[in-house]
């Protein structure tokens, strides 16, 4: 056989291999309309770097079912990570070219564009390594997760599973740790500050009233009113 016979092999396996790949994605999505999932690739890796200094360490994790998730933590999530998350199919243009315009004016990157389902998508199946392909698996990802899931299946998954501090993944996890309540019980300045340590969790579980925070936990209850649930 020759070289470029070689080559049109070593192709034709990359090739199932990945499709292979986005087949067992997409059939666990198929699996998640009725059945909820009890760990992420992220909550796994997470897990993994804790217990490299503590070998007994678990997560502190509990789902909640949508309607036992208070509302006031649904509008707060919806207006600080995604205000139009009941309008775009997964990715909102407009705010990645905003996010982008900010970053180059910066010089680094300082704002995200990302949806709350580019983000499940994220947590759901990527690690929190950096590859050359994670974008765009990400976003084939985030077209399965739009086409399969309604937004409210995708907002309650998404609630139960993105990180609120060290080891504390889901809203029931965070409600109990920052506030001694359950999800359900969070008044609307409690959710928004929850709301409003998306971005850093794991340094506001230390730093837990920086001014900025104090003032981004405002923005987000004056914006909740305006929120639309799915």
């Amino acid at each position: 056989m020759g070289f470029g016979g070689f080559l049109k092999r070593a192709f034709v396996l990359f090739f199932t291999v990945v499709l292979l790949y986005q087949l067992w994605i997409f059939l666990h999505i198929c699996w998640w309309i009725k059945f909820n999932p009890s760990s992420s690739a992220f909550m796994e890796d997470r897990l993994q770097i804790i217990q490299e200094t503590k070998p007994d360490a678990e997560l502190k994790y509990k789902w909640v079912d949508y309607s036992h998730i208070s509302n006031n933590l649904k509008r707060a999530v919806i207006a600080s990570e995604d205000s139009k998350f009941n309008d775009h199919e997964g990715f909102d243009w407009e705010g990645i070219e905003k996010a982008y315009e900010k970053n180059l004016k910066k010089g680094k990157i300082v704002a995200g564009g990302s949806t709350i389902s580019q983000q499940l998508a994220k947590n759901l199946f990527l690690s929190s390594k950096r590859t050359p392909w994670r974008k765009g698996e990400e976003a084939i990802i985030t077209v399965m997760l739009e086409k399969m899931l309604s937004k409210q299946r995708i907002l309650e998954i998404y609630l139960n599973v993105i990180e609120w501090g060290n080891g504390i993944f889901g809203a029931e996890a965070a409600a109990r740790h920052y506030f001694k309540t359950s999800v359900a019980g969070l008044s609307a300045p409690q959710a928004a500050k929850l709301a409003a340590m998306i971005p850093n969790p794991r340094f506001y579980d230390v730093h837990k009233s920086t001014s900025y925070l104090n003032r981004r936990t405002a923005t987000i209850q004056a914006r909740m009113r305006f929120a639309e649930l799915p």
